[in-house]
């Protein structure tokens, strides 16, 4: 159970840096089928791009791994994302880091990470998914490091739920959404505590928080 996740403060070389790789993606890969229909789907499309790379750009830093050379989607043989070895109690484990926009970092326990199934399927090297959340705060952005989940424990029904395509969900503000692909979701309090290092402790920005209970 989750515990406690940290935030940093994203520089503004890191976020130049993820918005080269995104220019480069939308120059020479063609849009997601997602956003083919949808009068905004361009402006979409980027800031899902953005997002994701700058996710994958500050936990590349963070962790001192390497950085994606290019954005999801780009052509080059990438699918959705870089993934990440990290050397753990002497184990590699292969890390997915999926990143989200939010409006703040006042996170609760019922709160959850989504993924997709398909994505889940054709990949078969990820060992766990890893949550990242964006904001923006007093003009600066902030990362928010949640924690991880084993995709195994995902895949053998012991952690998470599974919500077919079409599903109606309700958020904690009462607004609503449909599920466009078979999706998972995963409560922020199943995920581990992300990995911290006296290191991390003294990034720019390092704050440790806590995961709220649900309103209700």
């Amino acid at each position: 159970m989750n515990t406690f996740f940290f935030e940093l403060e994203i520089s503004a070389e890191q976020i130049e840096y993820a918005n080269n790789l995104v220019d480069y993606s939308i120059e020479n890969h063609p849009v997601l089928d997602i956003f083919a229909n949808d009068p905004n789907g361009k402006e979409r499309q980027r800031e899902y791009r953005f997002t994701g790379s700058l996710g994958e750009v500050v936990f590349a830093d963070t962790y001192r791994l390497p950085r994606p050379k290019r954005a999801f989607g780009a052509i080059g043989g990438q699918d959705f994302g870089q993934d990440f070895v990290l050397r753990v109690n002497g184990k590699e484990i292969v890390f997915d880091v999926k990143t989200m926009g939010r409006k703040h970092n006042h996170f609760r326990e019922n709160y959850v990470l989504n993924l997709p199934k398909y994505q889940m399927d054709k990949n078969n090297k990820t060992d766990c998914y890893f949550c990242i959340s964006i904001h923006s705060e007093n003009k600066k952005m902030i990362a928010s490091f949640i924690g991880f989940v084993e995709k195994c424990k995902i895949e053998n029904n012991l952690i998470g739920i599974l919500y077919e395509k079409g599903t109606k969900r309700i958020k904690d503000d009462s607004d609503s959404f449909v599920f466009q692909r078979d999706t998972y979701e995963v409560d922020f309090k199943d995920l581990s505590d992300p990995f911290v290092s006296p290191r991390i402790k003294n990034m720019d920005g390092y704050k440790e928080k806590k995961i709220l209970p649900p309103i209700n």
